[in-house]
């Protein structure tokens, strides 16, 4: 369920990210009261996604270094 969970936390962020990029490009005058707290939003969805992508980089590439590891062939001493 965790992993669920980690794939909507960072698709839910992502769509966050978007939102507010949307905003910020399709507004013509910004709410300055709105700014800092638009960003800091921004910031901590971008938080969530960076860190998502890094754990599914380290996972990713463990697996393929234990992959490369069992296709060695092994050797025998005689």
């Amino acid at each position: 369920m965790a992993k669920v969970n980690n794939a909507e936390s960072y698709q839910q962020n992502y769509a966050k990210l978007q939102e507010i990029a949307q905003k910020l490009s399709h507004s013509e005058e910004i709410d300055i009261d709105e700014l800092v707290p638009m960003v800091d939003e921004a910031t901590r969805a971008y938080q969530v996604c960076q860190s998502r992508i890094e754990a599914v980089e380290a996972a990713l590439n463990k697996r393929l270094d234990q992959e490369s590891d069992d296709e060695k062939p092994t050797e025998t001493i005689e």
